[in-house]
C-alpha cells in the first residue's frame, strides 16, 4: 500500500522544476543534501546561497512521525495550537512503552493494559486531527517509516533522535523535539541552522563478517559523539551501491550518535528494489524519473573537497567488524584489537546477554544473517553460552521471518522473541539479575550504550556491534572471542569455526504483512478526554513570559561533571510512563547527572535547608519560593535522545539558565523552544570558577540580541566575586521565543 499518494505525486511532479530554479540561483554544482534542503524552503522567494553553520533557514518538511513516549507531549502542545487537523501527513507509533520481559505475547498484553489510558489518548487525538496511528506491536517507528513512508528526495521530522534512519531511502529525516513537530503539523515554518556537510566517500564492497553497521561504528570513532554536530553526513561513491537499502538505513540511523543533523545516501537500484518489495512500485517509478537529481552532481563526486566541509574516506573492502563501547558509542575498536582492549581495561570478560534488534538492526537482512549463525549451533554441535533476546523491527519483519524459519532458528538456540518494539534499547527491559549493580558485560546491535541505559545498572558494560557479531559472541559467551580467527570447542570436544554469515537482502517469497496494526484517522467527531486526576496525562499550561529583568542571585542547582546526556537529564525506563505528565516526570530531573562537588548523582546542596537533597526536590523548593535556579554543565550537554522533557522539566521547575561548555543540537533547540536561556562558556576554564554555594547573576538580557554576549557574575560565599562573558546562538526569532516564554506562546 502507498500512503499519501497525492502528496507524493505532487512532490515528484514539481521536483525537477524546483531543482532547476535552485541551480539558476546558486549557479554551482549541488550535493544531494543541498538539493533536498533548497527544494524544501518554506518560502521559495527566500532562495539564496545560505552560509552553512551560520544562517538560520525556514523549511517546509513533507511529513511528521512521532513515537508514543514523545508523541504525548507533542500532541498536548498541538491541542493548544487550535488547529483542526495536521497540515502535513503525520503518524504516531506505539513502540517505546512496551517493556521486554517474558516475550512478545504477554508483554504486549501487559503494555496494552498498563498503558491503556495513554494509548487511548494517542489514538483519539490522532483520529481527531487526521494523524495515522500504529498500535502497540506494529513495529518500531523507524522501521515502519522505512517500510511505508520514507521516499527519495523527501524531508521529514520525527520526535526521536534516530529519525535519520529514513536516509537509507535518500530522505533528509531529522530528529526534533515535540515543539518543532508541532510547528510542522500546524503548517508553520520550521527553523534549522543550515547544516555543514560531511562527505563520506565509500569505495569497494563489504565482505566476510563486515556489515553496514561496521561503517558507522568506524565513523563514530573518527568523528566522536559531537563531531557531526550541525552537519549532514552525505555518503557518496561507488561503494554506496553495494549496500542494501536497510543497510544504508542502519548507517544513517546511528549517525545520531555523532551528533549529525541527519545522514543520507544517493538514490540507486537497491533503493528501488526495496521500494518495490515493500509495495511501493509507483514511488520507485516516480523517483526513477528524477534519479539524476536524487544524487550529488558529478562534479561534486569528482572533486568532493571543493563541495563538502570535510571528506572522509572508507574502503568497504578493507573494513573489519567493530565493537564500540562501553558507556559511549564512539569508543570504536576493530575486532582484531578488541580482546586486548578487554584485558587491558579489565572489562568483565564474560558476555552475559546478547541482544539483537532495535530500530538500528532489525531488518530482514539483519535477522537473516544472524539466523545463519544460529543454525550453525546444531550443525556444529555447539552450546550457547549466553541468553539471546531478539526484537524484530516490525510486524511485517516478524511475520516474514517466522514464515521463512528465522524465528525458529533463534528459538532453537534458546532465544526469547520480544515484541516488535524498542524494549531494552531504550531501557524498557525487566532484566533478571542476581545483583542490579554488579559489573557485567552485554553486547547489543543497538545504537546507544550509555551507563544505565539498557537495564538501569550503572556497571553494565554495554558494547555495540552488528547482529551477526552479537550472535557469535552470544554463542561463545566470551568478549575475547574473535569469530574471524578463533575456534570454539563443541560438545564432542572438537575445535570448530563459525562460517561467515550469509543471508538474503529481501525475502525471495516477498513480505507477508501479518497484523499491520494501522488505524486510519476517523475524523473530528472523536472526543479528547484527559482525566484531571490522571497520573499519566496532564494538560499543559503556558509557561510564563520573561519579566523583562536580568536573572539575579540565582542559586546553583547543579554543576554537572562529565557526560550529561538526555538520559541523565530525564531518564527513560520506568519514567516513560510519565511522559504525558510534566509535573510527575519532573521528579526525575537531572537525577543521573554527576554533581561535580561530591561525585554523586541526585544529591545537591539546597541553600534553603542547608542540606543535600535530590535535584528536583531542591528545584521544587526554590520554585515554591519564587526563586529561579541555574544549571552548569560540560561538553555536548543534552547528547542522545531527542526527548524534549529534558528541556521542559527544568523550565517547569523554574530553572532559568543552562550554562554549558557546548550543547548537542536537538537539546539546544528544545531549550530555546521552551523559553529557556541556553548559553556557553567563551573560556571553558571559567567552568572551574563556579563554586557550590554561589549565587549567580546573568545580566544583559535587556539588550539580548544575536551575536551579543551576556555577562555572568558569581557571588561567592566568602564575599568575593568572579565575572565572565558567555555566548549564545539565538537569532531574532528565538529571542522572541525567550521573551514570550516559549515558541508556542509566540505563535
Amino acid at each position: 500500500m502507498v500512503y499519501d499518494l497525492d502528496m507524493l505525486r505532487g512532490f515528484y511532479a514539481s521536483f525537477e522544476k524546483k531543482i532547476g530554479r535552485v541551480r539558476a540561483v546558486l549557479q554551482r554544482p549541488l550535493t544531494l543534501a543541498e538539493k533536498i534542503l533548497y527544494t524544501h524552503l518554506y518560502d521559495d522567494a527566500q532562495l539564496k546561497n545560505y552560509e552553512r553553520g551560520e544562517d538560520y533557514v525556514n523549511f517546509r518538511p513533507d511529513r511528521v512521525a512521532m513515537q508514543d513516549a514523545t508523541a504525548q507531549m507533542a500532541l498536548l502542545q498541538f491541542i493548544n495550537a487550535g488547529k483542526d487537523s495536521a497540515a502535513v501527513p503525520s503518524t504516531v507509533h506505539c513502540d517505546h512503552l512496551i517493556q521486554a520481559y517474558k516475550g512478545a505475547g504477554p508483554d504486549i498484553a501487559t503494555a496494552t493494559e498498563t498503558n491503556r489510558e495513554v494509548y487511548d489518548f494517542l489514538r483519539d487525538v490522532s483520529s481527531r486531527f487526521g494523524i495515522g496511528f500504529w498500535k502497540p506491536g506494529a513495529g518500531i517507528i523507524h522501521q515502519v517509516v522505512l517500510e511505508n513512508y520514507a521516499f527519495p528526495g523527501g524531508m521529514m521530522v520525527g520526535t526521536d533522535s534516530h529519525t535519520p534512519n529514513a536516509g537509507g531511502l535518500g530522505m533528509v529525516a531529522i530528529g526534533v523535539g515535540g515543539a518543532d513537530a508541532v510547528d510542522v503539523m500546524t503548517g508553520m515554518e520550521w527553523e534549522l541552522k543550515m547544516p555543514k556537510l560531511i562527505g563520506v566517500h565509500l569505495t569497494g564492497s563489504l565482505n566476510g563478517w563486515a556489515s553496514p553497521k561496521d561503517v558507522i561504528l568506524k565513523l563514530a570513532g573518527i568523528l566522536t559523539v559531537k563531531g557531526g554536530t550541525n552537519a549532514i553526513i552525505e555518503y557518496f561513491g561507488e561503494g554506496t551501491a553495494s549496500l542494501s537499502a536497510t543497510g544504508k538505513a542502519t548507517i544513517c540511523n546511528m549517525g545520531a550518535e555523532v551528533g549529525a543533523t541527519t545522514s543520507l545516501f544517493p538514490y540507486d537500484d537497491r533503493m528501488a528494489v526495496y521500494l518495490k518489495a515493500t509495495g511501493r512500485e509507483s514511488v520507485a517509478e516516480m523517483a526513477g524519473k528524477v534519479a539524476n537529481d536524487l544524487r550529488a552532481d558529478a562534479e561534486v563526486v569528482a572533486n568532493p573537497s571543493a563541495f563538502y566541509d570535510r571528506v572522509i574516506e572508507i574502503n568497504l573492502s578493507e573494513l573489519e567488524p567493530y565493537i564500540n563501547g562501553p558507556f559511549t558509542p564512539d569508543a570504536a575498536t576493530p575486532i582484531s584489537e578488541f580482546a586486548e582492549k578487554v584485558l587491558v581495561n579489565g572489562y568483565p570478560r564474560k558476555m552475559e546477554v546478547g541482544l539483537i534488534g532495535s530500530c538500528t538492526n532489525s531488518s530482514y537482512q539483519d535477522l537473516s544473517r544472524a539466523a545463519s549463525i544460529a543454525r550453525q549451533v546444531a550443525e556444529k554441535h555447539l552450546a550457547v553460552a549466553a541468553p539471546l533476546i531478539v526484537n524484530p523491527g516490525s510486524e511485517q519483519i516478524r511475520a516474514t521471518a517466522e514464515r521463512d524459519g528465522m524465528i525458529d532458528a533463534f528459538q532453537q538456540i534458546g532465544a526469547t522473541i520480544m515484541a516488535n518494539a524498542c524494549g531494552p534499547c531504550i531501557g524498557q527491559w525487566k532484566r533478571h539479575t542476581d545483583d542490579p549493580v554488579r559489573k557485567n558485560s552485554i553486547v547489543t546491535s543497538f545504537n546507544r550504550n550509555f551507563a544505565k541505559r539498557a537495564d538501569g545498572n550503572p556497571n553494565t558494560h554495554a558494547f555495540v556491534a552488528s547482529p551477526e557479531l552479537v550472535l557469535a559472541l552470544t554463542i561463545a559467551g566470551d568478549l575475547c572471542f574473535n569469530p574471524l580467527k578463533d575456534a570454539l570447542i563443541n560438545q564432542d570436544g572438537e575445535k570448530v569455526k563459525l562460517r561467515v554469515p550469509e543471508g538474503d537482502e529481501l525475502p525471495s517469497a516477498g513480505f507477508t504483512q501479518g497484523n499491520s496494526g494501522y488505524l486510519a484517522p476517523a475524523g473530528a467527531q472523536v472526543e479528547i478526554k484527559v482525566n484531571p486526576e490522571s497520573q499519566r496525562l496532564q494538560l499543559l499550561a503556558p509557561f510564563p513570559a520573561w519579566d523583562g529583568k536580568d536573572f539575579t542571585d540565582m542559586p546553583l542547582l547543579i554543576k554537572a561533571q562529565g557526560k550529561c546526556t538526555t538520559d541523565h537529564i530525564s531518564m527513560a525506563g520506568p519514567w516513560l510512563r510519565f511522559r504525558g505528565h510534566l509535573e510527575n516526570i519532573s521528579d526525575n530531573m537531572l537525577m543521573g547527572a554527576v554533581n561535580a562537588f561530591n561525585g554523586e548523582t541526585n544529591k545537591v546542596w539546597n541553600r534553603l535547608t542547608n542540606t543535600y537533597e535530590s535535584v528536583s526536590g531542591a528545584a521544587k523548593q526554590y520554585k515554591a519560593q519564587g526563586i529561579g535556579s541555574m544549571v552548569v554543565a560540560e561538553e555536548n550537554y543534552g547528547e542522545g535522545s531527542s526527548r524534549e522533557h529534558a528541556a521542559m522539566e527544568p523550565r517547569f521547575l523554574n530553572v532559568k539558565v543552562i550554562l554549558a561548555k557546548s550543547f548537542a543540537r536537538i537539546h539546544e533547540t528544545n531549550l530555546k523552544k521552551q523559553g529557556m536561556l541556553a548559553v556557553t562558556f567563551i573560556d571553558k576554564a571559567d567552568y572551574d570558577k563556579i563554586q557550590e554555594h554561589d549565587l549567580i547573576t546573568v545580566s544583559g538580557l535587556a539588550d539580548f540580541a544575536p551575536g551579543r554576549n551576556l555577562t555572568v557574575t558569581l557571588h561567592h560565599e566568602d564575599g568575593t566575586q568572579d565575572g565572565f562573558e558567555v555566548q549564545h546562538t539565538y537569532n531574532e526569532q528565538q529571542i522572541g521565543w525567550f521573551r514570550a516564554g516559549s515558541a508556542l506562546n509566540a505563535r
